[in-house]
Order: structure tokens, then sequence, then C-alpha cells
């Protein structure tokens, strides 16, 4: 009965990401009809060359980049809880994020210091990406030292908080000596987006994320381990350590990857495994993987949907539609909690 009722959660969970993925290429500020969408998408070419153009040049890219994102900050969010043991611990509860806006810093708004042919390349998009990248991956190196001579996991999670902390306050040193020019810009990358990717980006955040996926994948029986304390993990024969670094890599290159690329998208990695947790009711992780995934890009389809605010000519900061919808679904799953309790 309850293998029959999982086979029903599932396949509800894969019509509703595709009903997600046509409306998000449907609705915007252009509305495209679903037949329209669904003949582009399947190889024939939609009634309007304008249609055709904005399906396969804007709307699609984005629409895989939402999928992506979802994906990946919702299963670094669980591998996160389930390390930690924390409920409230996120995918940059490492101080990914703030690495990758410290880098991101460094270039905008301190690269008017260097000679022009440097400046230039860092200004751009690529070099955006690169020092997004570098930052997050100077964190990991961090954490993965410390990680070697801590033994307790909530002090690695303490660790990084303050490595974020310390991120933050040299973004902050930055940005009080930044021209308002420069303030802008950097403002506009911490608010996010996914719709700025090329098809090269694209292929390039996919597969960061699938080796990140990949990695999570041969986590899965350590995670199930580590659910009830390392010091059972041990009792059953689990290298604790060598799990730990494997899930922390695997989550550094989800939440780092897609950082870089799409900027910093809050609460997604948060709320996507609470719901995932409440929605199936167990805390195996061979379910939890795949209903994470699903739920994930799905609700990241939605965002996607409502930052785009159909009718009207403008989008919202997809950062700021995940904090919106997140924080209401984490405060409601706190208080349901201590009401079970």
């Amino acid at each position: 009965m309850f293998q029959t009722r999982n086979t029903i959660l599932f396949s509800i969970l894969t019509l509703l990401l595709l009903m997600a993925l046509l409306m998000n290429i449907s609705l915007g500020q252009v509305a495209i009809p679903f037949k329209e969408v669904i003949k582009s998408l399947f190889g024939s070419t939609a009634s309007k060359d304008t249609w055709e153009y904005i399906i396969i040049n804007f709307r699609l890219p984005k629409a895989i980049t939402a999928i992506l994102v979802g994906i990946g900050l919702s299963i670094s969010g669980l591998l996160m809880q389930t390390l930690f043991r924390n409920p409230l611990a996120g995918p940059y509860v490492l101080g990914l994020s703030s690495g990758s806006s410290l880098g991101v810093a460094f270039v905008i708004l301190g690269a008017g210091a260097l000679p022009n042919v440097v400046s230039t390349f860092l200004l751009s998009s690529y070099g955006i990406i690169l020092a997004s990248c570098l930052g997050s991956f100077s964190v990991l190196l961090l954490v993965l030292l410390i990680s070697k001579f801590l033994r307790d996991t909530m002090t690695i999670l303490i660790a990084g908080l303050m490595f974020s902390s310390f991120a933050g306050a040299i973004v902050s040193v930055l940005t009080f000596f930044s021209s308002a020019e420069k303030l802008q810009k950097f403002t506009f990358w911490s608010l996010g987006s996914i719709g700025n990717l090329s098809w090269q980006n694209i292929s390039i955040l996919l597969v960061a994320v699938s080796i990140g996926l990949l990695l999570s994948l041969f986590s899965i029986k350590s995670l199930d381990a580590l659910l009830l304390g390392e010091n059972y993990a041990k009792s059953l024969g689990l290298n604790v350590k060598k799990s730990r670094i494997l899930i922390i890599f695997a989550t550094s290159i989800l939440a780092g990857s897609i950082t870089a690329f799409a900027g910093p998208i809050a609460f997604v990695g948060l709320a996507v495994p609470h719901l995932s947790k409440l929605l199936f009711q167990t805390s195996n992780h061979r379910i939890l993987f795949w209903s994470t995934i699903l739920i994930g890009a799905i609700i990241m389809l939605f965002c996607d949907m409502i930052s785009q605010m159909p009718g009207f000519d403008f989008t919202l900061p997809i950062n700021a539609i995940t904090s919106i919808v997140g924080a209401p679904v984490v405060i409601w799953l706190l208080v349901r909690k201590n009401r079970l309790i």
C-alpha cells in the first residue's frame, strides 16, 4: 500500500513538472498558446516566427536553467539537513554563497584598479562566473581542510557560518568604498537571474549539476546511516570522515556552480526537502532523493512564472520571489512541527 501511494505521488509530481514546464514557456510578457509551445518543442515550427524565436532563444533556456537550479539547490539542501541533522541547514550553510559573493564583489567593485584589458574581461559575464566559482571553491578548500581536523559535524557548520560572516564583512567594506554604478551592478547580480544564460553556459551548468547529483547518489547509504547519528553510522562500518567530505564536495559543486551562473537564490534548498519529507512521510533517502528533484524543479518553474509577471512589461528578481514563497513555507513547517511535538 505504501509503495502504491509513492508510485501515485511520483506520477502526479511528474505530470505537474511537465505542466509547469509548458506553462513556464507559454506565459510571459507575450502569451503563447500551449498548442504552439508543444509544436515548437516537438520539432514543428510555431505559427508565428516571433513565437518560435521567443520559445527557442529565451523561454526554453530559462526553463531548463530553472529546472537545473531547482534540482541542484534542493538536493544540496537535503544533503546539508541530513549531514548536520539540522532542519534549518541550507545549501549555503558552509559559506559557499558568501564566497561566491566575495569573488564577484572583488571583480565588480575592484576591477577598475586593474589594467583595462584585465578589467574588461573580468567585468564580462565569463569573468563574473569565473570570479564566483573561484570564491566558492576557495571557501570549499578551507572547509575541506578544516573538516580533516574536526570530528564533530556541528563544529564544521559553525566554521562555515564564520567563513560566511567573514566574507560578508569584506563585501560590506568593498561596497562602502564603491561608486553608485558599480554598486548597482553588484546589487543586480545578488538579486539572482536565470534568464541570461546562453546554451553554452547551460551546458556547463548541466555538467556541474550532473556531477553533483552523481556524488549525491553515491552518498545515499551514508545519508541513511548519518540520519541516526555519527556513532550509529560508525557502528555500521561507515567511514564517517570520508562520507562527510563526499557530501560536502557534492553540495559545494551544486551550490557553487548554481550561484556562479544564476546568482545567490534563497530558500529553495531550505524549504523543498521539508516539503518532500512531509509529502512522502519517509526518511528513506532513496525516495527523498527523487522526490526532492521533482519538487525542486516544479517550485523553481512556478517561482520563475511569478517573476515573469504575465501581462506586464517587467520581470521581478527571482531571489525576491523564492524568498517570498519560501519564507512562509518554512515558518508554517516550524509551527506545524512544534504543534506535533
